[in-house]
């Protein structure tokens, strides 16, 4: 897909690995803007890079955030001198791996800020507005950001505007039916005849209330009503000046937007609001969805200004803009390889059983791919499976290849989970990047793993997903799972246990944690939205822990 985009576009956008740039170089005195996210979703988000909007994509999997190594390299080839400011919608696995590509840029001297969207009025009260998603607000805090840089705004300016934009746009959406993800033989979520679901999400998360599906005219009078309800805190309606955008999420077609659009316009003119530069069109899809969402974004002169500056990008066009040549870089696409750090003969032999390791989790994960997806589907977006396979057949492949290099234990198990975490993008691929690359770090290449290291690199990888993913115990995630696995193997282990004996009946504790998940409410990532439609249903990543440990007890036992 990337491929044909680019050769259809080529005179705006080349090629990087982890997703797209600009095909002219960011002047030195001009901010990057990079944004970016899952797949599934065009024109958002690689459809808007080019003059006067994004200077670089990330480009993640199907509905998966990209990871932490693809954010680096597209920030790395969109930068200039001044910095690099990232933008995208509010989801866990996409603020987990955005943050780590932010952190690795600062420590190498690059001036880096981010604004998150939080448009979804549906998805969180106004008492927790921090902790909505971004939907087609997107594009308006990514245009003015855009604009912004175009016009020389310092980055400290730049994220003064779009945090403005951000904290006024509300954005709305329904749905008559649902989405499939390529490949599978069902939507994510369906929707009865005659009915809509309100408040769903772009990655096919399930509408949270259902109505009767309205007149075009009826509809647009419950979105405008209940988006005026929403007017950011310092904003006034009397008078006011908004964008609208009214988006199709893939199944509901122009001629169809317009009729409700109509209605908006109206509807608002009675209410003396003026439209500034309206877009309806696909602007956020879903595949092929059928539904639409209503975004406003209420202006001052500043913002009104940057959101009518021109732009000219391969889905996104506003106004005159020149363009220049390419600048001939075609850098950014490869991955240097670091040098193998030095490791004891004895480490490099036990690397071999890490291999076994990587191998025993890549099979458990293929035998239960789609059931982790069905899991996943109740209340999230369905992907927890593939995303799953992803990571682990390229972390054994990661783990095969330095294995052959002769590379140790702790060397081995970092870049398997780099390449987990690489490959499969989303929450599930940062969180077990950092559970391999943590105890990689612990064991170290210099030993023989004992049973007493690797209680420590479990617990160290446990302390480092809770500081980095900020879940806790009965949040309903894998930290339900891991938690009681990393407490109950110390305690097993302390005992005098055997890391065999120990590990099984760590392995138990996991599962019956990873089952009692059932009865919670989420509390963070993307299922809490949906939290009633997950009770009764174990969490997705809580599960797949536990089927991975279990697992490997008899390797354990083998290998000890």
């Amino acid at each position: 897909m990337t491929e044909g985009f680019v050769a259809a576009n080529s005179h705006l956008v080349r090629s990087v690995y982890g997703g797209v740039v600009r095909a002219q170089a960011t002047p030195a005195d001009r901010v990057a803007i990079v944004i970016g996210g899952g797949s599934g979703h065009y024109p958002a988000f690689s459809g808007v890079v080019g003059p006067g909007l994004a200077h670089g994509s990330a480009m993640g999997n199907v509905f998966a955030s990209p990871s932490a190594q693809q954010i680096y390299n597209v920030c790395k080839s969109a930068a200039g001198k001044s910095g690099v400011f990232m933008s995208y919608g509010n989801y866990a696995g996409d603020v987990m791996n955005f943050n780590q590509a932010q952190d690795r840029l600062i420590s190498e001297g690059i001036q880096c800020k981010t604004v998150v969207v939080t448009d979804d009025i549906m998805s969180a009260s106004k008492s927790e507005i921090h902790k909505r998603r971004g939907i087609a607000g997107d594009l308006t805090v990514f245009k003015i950001a855009g604009a912004a840089s175009d016009a020389g705004y310092s980055l400290d300016e730049v994220v003064r505007v779009a945090m403005d934009a951000n904290n006024r746009t509300r954005t709305i959406g329904v749905a008559f039916s649902g989405c499939t993800l390529p490949g599978a033989d069902h939507p994510l979520f369906t929707v009865p005849e005659g009915i809509m679901a309100l408040g769903l999400g772009i990655h096919g998360e399930p509408g949270l209330s259902e109505a009767p599906i309205p007149t075009a005219n009826d509809l647009a009078k419950d979105l405008v009503a209940r988006l005026l309800e929403e007017t950011p805190e310092g904003c006034s309606n009397e008078g006011a000046r908004i964008v609208v955008l009214l988006n199709g999420l893939g199944g509901v077609k122009y001629e169809e937007l317009f009729v409700v659009y109509r209605s908006v316009s109206l509807l608002l003119k009675e209410k003396n609001i003026t439209i500034v530069e309206p877009e309806v069109g696909e602007l956020v899809t879903s595949f092929e969805m059928a539904g639409a969402s209503l975004t406003f974004t209420w202006l001052n002169e500043e913002l009104e200004t940057l959101w009518a500056a021109p732009a000219y990008t391969p889905a996104f066009k506003k106004g005159s803009v020149q363009l220049t040549g390419s600048d001939g870089s075609f850098g950014g696409t490869e991955i240097l390889e670091e040098v193998i750090p030095e490791a004891s003969a004895e480490s490099i032999s036990c690397a071999k059983n890490i291999e076994k390791v990587i191998a025993s989790i890549d099979a458990t994960i293929t035998k239960n791919e789609v059931h982790l997806g069905q899991l996943d589907s109740y209340a999230g977006d369905g992907d927890h499976g593939i995303g799953m396979a992803r990571g682990t057949h390229a972390a054994l492949t990661g783990a095969k290849k330095f294995v052959a290099l002769n590379a140790g234990v702790g060397t081995t198990l970092e870049k398997a989970g780099d390449s987990w975490a690489d490959r499969a993008g989303g929450t599930s691929g940062a969180i077990w990047g950092i559970i391999l690359r943590e105890i990689g770090k612990e064991l170290g290449d210099s030993a023989k793993p004992t049973p007493q290291s690797v209680v420590k690199s479990i617990a160290r990888a446990m302390n480092e997903v809770m500081s980095f993913g900020k879940a806790q115990l009965g949040d309903k995630t894998l930290v339900d799972a891991l938690v009681p696995f990393a407490q109950t193997l110390e305690s097993e282990v302390s005992a005098g246990k055997s890391l065999g004996n120990a590990w099984d009946t760590a392995a138990k504790a996991s599962v019956l944690a990873a089952e009692s998940t059932s009865s919670l409410l989420p509390k963070i990532g993307r299922a809490r939205p949906h939290a009633e439609k997950s009770v009764g249903h174990p969490d997705p990543g809580a599960i797949s822990f536990s089927l991975i440990t279990t697992d490997l007890s008899s390797l354990i036992r083998e290998i000890e």
